[in-house]
């Protein structure tokens, strides 16, 4: 039976040297650090965490999600094992700071760059309106839609509440920029629907210098000033009004930016035909817009064409390279919400 009456001197080990043995073994924690620890004290506005250092680290409620906590139970139970994130170095008491919300942070990031990767379609509610656009959340990011993304006829303060399809413009850690389009998201979902050669018809929604913007079934595509007639034209409102119903021939599906180019010049019996005699270029549509058809099939086949169908192919390709940019994104930067909320 072992002697409980020898002293520290016969043991051979003070209590200096426990301390000293801690001392040698203790863990060194650096900020940025994710670590194992375990809950034993839960407190009305944060947690201690057993993490293994000298003294219990502490994780204050606002540091506890990504989403908003009002009790601490609401994320933390005690003796429960998890993972948290030092978010500062020990202060005067020897006291480590943890986070959970910035791992949540960093797993969510990861999340949204996969989902830009694979191109994927994105659903999420607004919860606000600003000046330049509304705000959702991804992955509990918030995200951004600048008001030139957003495919709707409602005024965007009516959008709360309101979830929308949604694709990535831009995915910016670094930058704590998070960006999303709502036409894009509803261009691809068309596009899937439509053809190049397809002829549709649409309503004159917007015109500029360069072009038309035409509303086909929810989406805007561009009519080009240079692809209005074969004949010069100076400015589109010369040939068209707003809320005008027109005829136009898809030329070009780009889903990455999520553009569709239109033509009526391509379905033009006659050179001029839109500006001196439109009923019957609608009336011939399907038509000329057959004849179109068979021109880029016989392209692509490797036929060689007509040296008429030569220079109308490569007017059609001259006519897409010159379309007018859609306006950007963002106009500027100081209108793009953080994505995280400091």
């Amino acid at each position: 039976m072992v002697n409980q009456n020898l002293t520290a001197t016969e043991i051979g080990f003070t209590h200096e040297d426990f301390a000293a043995l801690l001392d040698k073994y203790d863990y060194h924690f650096s900020p940025g650090d994710v670590v194992p620890g375990t809950v034993f004290s839960i407190e009305p506005r944060g947690a201690l965490i057993d993490i293994g250092a000298k003294t219990a680290a502490y994780i204050p409620i606002q540091e506890m999600s990504i989403n908003r906590v009002d009790s601490p139970e609401e994320v933390l139970q005690s003796n429960e094992t998890r993972e948290f994130f030092i978010l500062t170095d020990e202060n005067e008491d020897g006291q480590l700071t943890l986070s959970i919300r910035r791992i949540e942070y960093m797993r969510a990031w990861e999340r949204v760059r996969q989902l830009q990767a694979e191109d994927a379609t994105v659903r999420s509610g607004v919860f606000a309106t600003n000046r330049g656009g509304a705000l959702v959340r991804i992955e509990g990011l918030r995200g951004f839609i600048p008001g030139s993304h957003i495919s709707t006829r409602k005024p965007k303060e009516e959008l709360v509440g309101e979830e929308l399809p949604l694709k990535f413009l831009e995915v910016d850690e670094e930058r704590n920029r998070l960006v999303l389009s709502h036409r894009r998201a509803l261009v691809e979902r068309k596009m899937n629907r439509l053809e190049v050669g397809e002829v549709v018809i649409g309503t004159v929604r917007g015109i500029k210098p360069y072009g038309a913007f035409i509303d086909i079934g929810g989406v805007s595509g561009l009519l080009h000033i240079s692809e209005i007639s074969h004949e010069h034209i100076d400015t589109p409102h010369s040939v068209f009004n707003v809320n005008d119903e027109v005829k136009v021939m898809i030329i070009d599906l780009d889903a990455e930016r999520g553009r569709i180019s239109l033509s009526t010049k391509q379905l033009e019996p006659e050179p001029g035909d839109m500006i001196k005699n439109r009923d019957l270029v609608y009336d011939k549509a399907e038509e000329m817009a057959a004849k179109y058809r068979e021109q880029m099939l016989a392209k692509q086949q490797g036929i060689t064409a007509t040296p008429v169908e030569a220079v109308e192919a490569v007017e059609v390709v001259e006519s897409v390279e010159a379309e007018a940019e859609i306006p950007p994104a963002t106009e500027t930067d100081e209108e793009i919400p953080a994505a995280v909320e400091e």
